[in-house]
């Protein structure tokens, strides 16, 4: 699957077209270079899954938790860790195999760890403001 975003107000649209079309999983990883727009992909999934607390980059922390009526969700951003060792120290598997909702920011630092049954998000930029979500 692949969507066409043109500005960020389609972002909204793109995010729900994602949940709708994947209803049952729950690992998401997000692929695409420093500032495609994962993190702001995410706070639009977290906006359709209903969040009200603010999103951010867990950056320095690895891993944020937000409340939804569909639960918790995870929001991973591994791109500071230096190996996969720091993803079994924080106990990642809890929250990969808990149920919830995991969206997961530079998941190639962690490749091993990764769930067969998790969907790629590859985010590409066309250019200023047009990006491409390609979904598998």
């Amino acid at each position: 699957m692949e969507i066409i975003v043109n500005t960020t107000a389609d972002l909204s649209q793109a995010a729900q077209t994602l949940l709708n079309s994947f209803p049952k999983d729950r690992i998401f990883l997000l692929y695409g270079s420093m500032g495609a727009g994962k993190t702001t992909f995410v706070k639009h999934l977290c906006k359709q899954l209903n969040v009200q607390d603010s999103t951010s980059s867990p950056t320095f922390s690895i891993v944020n938790e937000y409340e939804s009526p569909a639960g918790p969700i995870y929001h991973f951003d591994f791109y500071r860790i230096k190996d996969e060792q720091e993803a079994f120290d924080f106990g990642y598997e809890e929250y990969f195999y808990s149920g919830a909702y995991c969206f997961v920011e530079w998941p190639e630092k962690i490749p091993n760890l990764l769930p067969e049954e998790a969907k790629e998000i590859h985010i590409s930029i066309i250019d200023a403001t047009t990006r491409k979500i390609s979904i598998r």
